[in-house]
């Protein structure tokens, strides 16, 4: 979500960017992107190659990697040709299209990531509850994820249009309403997209945890006083599978990774709405802007790290990299069919 407002274009026009943070802006994003459509592409098509047998976690998951690179294809790739033309190059109905899908995937995986927690906290809390027996085909919290997703962006076409900067020079910028329009933009942004889904995670992470401290007095309890019953709620999470426990620790640590990546960027955005001295063209604004985007990468490779495969298919990797200094292609595609089969080998084996 890169702001850029029109009406304070008059003095920025006349300052040329700064070319070496420019470079550093391409680097990044090329890095980011790279990363994020290979490992979330490998991840999708082997969970697509054996969707029969997907379960509902795994489903999260497939969705998660869709969101994921609606960020990497729409946010990333466009704000890197932007970056490398200096100016955006399309029509007005590109312009309102590019920056509709940019929110897009800021939303989807935000939401997708909500809907995750909120399952796992059915799952411990209530799970005798129906929104645990729905079938993964038709998986609600999946669509109502996706729903809020599309509607939730929509203001961006309305917001961003082609614009004149300057006389014959056009770009894709938005109009606020002076002086309060952008601030309140951001602020609503912010708000949707990371205060509110952060709140109703940390909550249900934090009735998971007391669930499970309520099961481990109550199985204290009942070992002292043998006979005693255990109550339902601690029963529920007193049967919790190996598989399931891992689901959690995996769910806490892709919201404590999104809470990484996305604190600092809504933490710059505000500051730059709201304070007009913000240093906003330094290096230090710019790639904490960037680096948001690294939760696209973040989170597949949570998945492989979960599966404990992963970091022995990386040191692999990287050995096989720095022992033998050629880049040839078949050394390139060998390096891409061995993450695939990382994955692939991850799947098979839940």
């Amino acid at each position: 979500m890169c702001v850029n407002d029109s009406n304070s274009l008059v003095d920025a026009e006349d300052v040329s960017r700064d070319e070496s943070l420019a470079k550093l802006e391409i680097a990044l994003l090329s890095a980011i992107f790279i990363s994020a459509a290979i490992l979330n592409t490998s991840l999708l098509l082997v969970l697509w190659r054996q969707r029969k047998q997907m379960s509902r976690m795994r489903v999260f998951v497939f969705h998660l990697c869709l969101a994921d690179l609606v960020v990497a294809f729409f946010q990333v790739c466009p704000q890197l040709m932007w970056d490398i033309t200096d100016r955006f190059v399309g029509p007005d109905l590109v312009c309102r299209l590019v920056k509709y899908l940019q929110v897009l995937g800021m939303f989807s995986s935000t939401y997708m990531i909500v809907v995750m927690t909120v399952d796992r906290y059915q799952a411990v809390c209530n799970p005798m509850v129906k929104f645990q027996r729905t079938s993964t085909r038709l998986n609600i919290p999946v669509c109502v994820a996706w729903g809020i997703s599309l509607l939730g962006s929509l203001p961006q076409i309305f917001i961003f249009s082609q614009v004149e900067v300057a006389p014959g020079v056009f770009d894709c910028w938005a109009n606020f309403i002076q002086p309060w329009g952008l601030q309140t933009y951001v602020t609503w942004t912010t708000l949707v997209i990371f205060v509110l889904p952060v709140i109703v995670v940390a909550f249900c992470q934090m009735r998971i945890c007391r669930a499970i401290q309520i099961n481990l007095y109550q199985k204290t309890k009942q070992q002292s006083n043998a006979g005693l019953p255990v109550p339902s709620r601690a029963s529920g999470v007193a049967g919790m599978s190996k598989a399931r426990v891992k689901t959690l620790k995996m769910t806490v640590v892709i919201v404590l990774a999104y809470i990484v990546c996305w604190a600092p960027f809504f933490t710059v955005q505000l500051w730059s709405a709201w304070d007009t001295n913000a240093p906003k063209e330094t290096a230090t604004f710019t790639i904490l802007m960037l680096l948001a985007s690294l939760n696209s990468c973040a989170n597949p490779c949570i998945y492989l790290l979960f599966s404990g495969q992963f970091p022995k298919r990386l040191v692999t990797l990287l050995c096989r990299r720095l022992s033998d200094g050629k880049n040839s292609i078949h050394e390139e595609a060998t390096q891409v069919s061995t993450l695939y089969m990382s994955f692939k080998n991850v799947s098979e084996s839940k």
